[in-house]
């Protein structure tokens, strides 16, 4: 762990990372996706989902897939899938009180949308936290695991790799991140996809909380 007390940029995945309850929140975008499909494509529900699972696996986000064969237009596919209920959700004021006592900047970078992570870190009551988000359409739509968004993440925010770590839920996304100097954490799940890849030895770091991640650092930073 003392690998990380000196480190000045932390960047978060969302989805699946600033929240552990995947399912309540991806289910609903996932269902939506399938539903917007269906409505574009002329499918029954069971094809659309089909197809929409094909072209996650083949090109890491269902909507690349969608604009290299159906001339999708990205802008609004995200605002329809996104546009999902969080009611449910609470605010982390655990996880609030972590990120505020975190001497370091903070960064948020996703395959989402600006308006997606908007919406989510405003329900956890951790909005104003971050320096700077960058989304899909920052890295003109391609997605994590190609290193392309890496390197303009890091541009963007004028950042220094060696001096920045990157937390995932989705194994395989980290190997970039260690490739350009990053060091690597990945939050341990169960989804298939998560944890694909999570044996191999570009990852740093496994753990099961993100709350108490910070805490240790914070605790290490302070001594």
């Amino acid at each position: 762990m003392r690998e990380f007390k000196n480190l000045k940029n932390f960047i978060f995945d969302c989805d699946g990372v600033l929240y552990s309850d995947l399912e309540a929140v991806f289910g609903q975008v996932s269902e939506r996706m399938t539903q917007y499909i269906s409505k574009k494509l002329d499918l029954d529900l069971v094809k659309a989902k089909e197809l929409q699972t094909n072209y996650f696996h083949k090109y890491n986000t269902s909507l690349n897939g969608l604009m290299i064969h159906h001339d999708i237009k990205a802008e609004d596919f995200l605002e329809y899938v996104h546009d999902i209920d969080l009611k449910f959700m609470k605010k982390d004021l655990v996880l609030r009180e972590e990120l505020l006592k975190l001497k370091a900047k903070k960064f948020v970078f996703t395959n989402g949308s600006h308006s997606h992570v908007k919406n989510i870190t405003k329900s956890l009551g951790i909005e104003d936290l971050f320096d700077g988000m960058f989304d899909i359409t920052d890295c003109n739509f391609i997605p994590k695991p190609a290193v392309e968004p890496y390197k303009l993440l890091v541009k963007k925010f004028d950042i220094n790799p060696e001096e920045t770590v990157f937390i995932e839920d989705i194994a395989k996304n980290l190997e970039p991140a260690k490739k350009i100097g990053m060091k690597t954490v990945w939050l341990i799940n169960n989804e298939y996809w998560g944890k694909k890849d999570s044996d191999k030895n570009f990852i740093d770091l496994k753990i099961e909380n993100l709350s108490s991640f910070l805490k240790e650092i914070n605790i290490l930073k302070a001594a």
